[in-house]
């Protein structure tokens, strides 16, 4: 299969119709890459890919036909001032069935409030027998959605496959990849046509057992259909419950209704702030009372700790000449001579200690008006120097968050004034109430129809269940014709070759996956291998010690690698040529393993790759360099316009715009 062009009118974020080749022009060039910034509309290809061929089944199975078509009206384009009232999607593309290639085109188109329309061509040939379900059907057994969905593949969801302990999505796929699901179908449909054989063979009374057990069936089958239109049915009453909710709401917020509901809470933060700006005013206060004012005289202080100093200096020499008058006549008696000498080393000392005295008066007056002893004069240093600078710090700290808070009251004290008074808005908010109310109800009558339908829908199963073995137990009747014994046997020969072909392509499948795993792993990862479990199609990562790994432990980039690695796996053990669409491819990678994904994935993963990326995934050096960028056929950069709220496409790519660029705009 190839995807020849796709053409988006009026979808998401193009407006108009664009028109867009994703033809590779090449076989040695099969990578068609996209560039585009987030909300660009990258997804937007991927998703109009998807909604061409699959319709409702793109958003999953559960979505009823209302939802579907609200979905719908939701992708119609709207930009700014610009409301379009349709859309349409048209994918062109080529597919071999048993060596012969015919080119399909697929145009979904839809307007708002209606359900879409289907158009199928084959060779340009409109397939015109071919109703809206019919077109459908056959599209999904073209290419199965089961199957697209390994093909078809948003890069950052992919890894969820490696947290699948139940190994349902890869079981899913392997049947449908490999081919098992159609010996499943044509199991049952053997089966369909021996009910009625083996029922000639049946006693009347377990014909009529089986004729009741039929209509119980069809009666739940009936019932289930009745009960999932009824819950259907109460979706539009739901919506509208919610417009009047919203207008209810809208109503409320005019009357001041989003004050109204904060004032409680409004109050309760005046209450605590309240409390906050006593308790600061506390503490500044304790601060003014404590070294603080010390702050407040700073020249003061300074003539202060001088006059401390100078008074210390004029006790120290007050105290030499204290101590040197007890000692001079010790010293003088001392001295060797005779009398005359020591007479005239006497009137020296006492010149030279009058002296001294004559240049401490000042001091010494000093002295005595403060007269203060050391421990005294350090504990008033220590306030000054040390007590006071922390004080005025607290006190600024203290003052600052009083603004703060102080500036906060002011706010509430708005907000409280601003809210209406209760009576205004009491009929409103009651209203909303009710309509609430009301959701819930709906909601839980919804619920509780499709719980009903549900059960019913079981018991339809199980009794279908019963009717198959009462079919069962009489298969071995001696009566039964040649056709239908040839039946049995097809029947029986079946099962036994599609748990052989299982088990083989369980093996081709863990080999493909070892060698795509370890191609794309980091160093220390390539000597992990795997297990696959026949029977629930759990993969087992084992490492070198024989240890089962815990796929849940992986992170989120190696979860990716692992599911790129089983997706390779299964396109390749399958045989099935289908092209690669993959968006975000690069999100959740380290720069190790972006390389080994864009050097060997990419450039070999299928005959057409269509990449959607950021200017940070695929960069300037992927894009211009080594065997990625070589493969590349053409390339296109998402534009978008904030002004018009609408993407166009540009030839080129965020590094590499032709000379004359064509634009692919809306026509």
């Amino acid at each position: 299969m190839i995807i020849k062009s796709l053409t988006l009118n009026n979808f998401r974020v193009f407006n108009g119709v664009n028109d867009i080749s994703l033809a590779p022009t090449s076989e040695d060039k099969s990578i068609i890459l996209f560039g585009g910034l987030n909300g660009a509309g990258k997804t937007s290809i991927l998703t109009g890919v998807r909604v061409a061929l699959y319709g409702r089944a793109a958003f999953g199975f559960n979505m009823t036909s209302t939802e579907y078509q609200e979905q719908l009206a939701a992708l119609i384009h709207k930009g700014n001032g610009i409301q379009h009232n349709n859309a349409s999607i048209e994918l062109v593309f080529t597919y071999s069935q048993q060596g012969v290639e015919n080119e399909y085109k697929v145009i979904r188109s839809w307007k708002k409030g209606q359900k879409d329309k289907l158009a199928l061509y084959k060779n340009e040939v409109a397939e015109a027998a071919l109703g809206y379900e019919q077109c459908q059907a056959f599209l999904n057994e073209l290419i199965p959605i089961g199957v697209a969905d390994l093909f078809f593949f948003d890069g950052e969801k992919i890894a969820d496959l490696a947290e699948d302990q139940s190994g349902a999505v890869l079981q899913t796929a392997v049947r449908r990849l490999l081919g098992i699901d159609v010996i499943e179908r044509l199991k049952n449909d053997l089966n369909i046509f021996l009910k009625p054989h083996l029922s000639q063979s049946m006693p009347d009374k377990v014909k009529n057992e089986i004729a009741q057990l039929e209509q119980q069936r069809k009666n739940h089958e009936d019932s289930y259909d009745s009960l999932v239109h009824d819950a259907d049915s109460l979706v539009v009453p739901i919506s509208a419950i919610n417009d009047s909710i919203l207008k209810a709401q809208s109503d409320v917020m005019s009357l001041g209704g989003a004050w109204a509901k904060t004032k409680v809470q409004e109050e309760a933060k005046v209450n605590e702030l309240q409390l906050t700006k006593a308790n600061l005013e506390a503490s500044i206060r304790k601060e003014m009372e404590s070294s603080l004012p010390f702050t407040l005289a700073k020249n003061t202080l300074n003539k202060l700790l001088k006059t401390l100093d100078a008074e210390a200096e004029t006790k120290q020499k007050q105290a030499f000449v204290n101590e040197f008058t007890k000692y001079k006549s010790q010293l003088i008696e001392s001295l060797s001579g005779n009398n005359a000498a020591k007479q005239s080393a006497e009137t020296a000392i006492e010149a030279c200690l009058s002296n001294y005295q004559t240049t401490s008066n000042t001091s010494e007056a000093i002295a005595l008006q403060l007269d203060l002893s050391e421990r005294e004069r350090g504990q008033i240093i220590h306030q000054i120097e040390v007590t006071a600078p922390k004080s005025r710090k607290e006190f600024e700290h203290f003052k600052s968050q009083l603004t703060s808070v102080e500036f906060a009251l002011d706010g509430a004290a708005i907000n409280i004034a601003r809210a209406p008074d209760e009576s205004r808005v009491a009929d409103k908010l009651q209203e909303v109430t009710a309509f609430n109310e009301s959701k819930t109800k709906a909601i839980l009558a919804r619920n509780n129809k499709l719980t009903e339908a549900k059960s019913e829908i079981e018991k339809a199963v199980e009794l279908a269940k019963s009717i198959q073995k009462i079919h069962d137990k009489y298969k071995s009747a001696s009566n039964v014709s040649e056709a239908v014994t040839n039946a049995q046997n097809t029947n029986s020969l079946l099962e036994k070759f599609a748990k052989e072909l299982t088990e083989i392509r369980v093996k081709q499948l863990e080999a493909e996956f070892i060698k795509s795993y370890q191609k794309l792993a980091r160093k220390d990862d390539l000597n992990i291998s795997a297990r696959i479990n026949i029977t629930t199609f759990d993969v087992e990562l084992i490492d070198e010690h024989n240890n089962t790994i815990n796929r849940k432990e992986l992170s989120a980039g190696e979860k990716q690698i692992y599911a790129i690695a089983i997706l390779e796996a299964l396109g390749k053990t399958s045989g099935r040529k289908l092209p690669i669409i993959i968006d975000t491819p690069l999100g959740r990678l380290d720069s190790h393993h972006r390389d080994k994904l864009i050097e060997q994935y990419f450039p070999d993963a299928s005959h057409q790759v269509i990449i959607l990326s950021t200017d940070t995934e695929v960069d300037e050096k992927y894009f211009t360099q080594g065997k990625f960028g070589d493969s590349i056929s053409h390339a296109y950069e998402i534009q978008f316009n904030g002004e018009t709220k609408a993407s166009k496409l540009a030839e080129g790519y965020f590094w590499k715009t032709q000379q004359t660029t064509n634009y692919v705009e809306a026509v």
